[in-house]
């Protein structure tokens, strides 16, 4: 999975959830500098995986204060 920011992007390995329904999902350590690419991103970051359409995702204030919660 590729998530990408204005400031730059980053790959991660993506792993089928295996929940209902099930959906692909990556691990990402909150110290991780995409993090921050994302939080400071200029209105929106996306994430791609392939075979599936891009997602453009707007980056709102919420996601800054729960990277910022799950650094305390």
């Amino acid at each position: 999975m590729l998530l990408r920011a204005s400031a730059g992007q980053a790959s991660y390995p993506a792993a089928n959830s295996g929940g209902t329904p099930a959906y692909a999902a990556i691990s990402v350590s909150p110290g991780d500098l995409m993090m921050d690419r994302i939080a400071y991103s200029c209105g929106r970051f996306a994430v791609e995986t392939s075979g599936l359409r891009p997602l453009a995702i707007p980056a709102w204030p919420e996601f800054s204060r729960v990277v910022e919660d799950c650094r305390r």
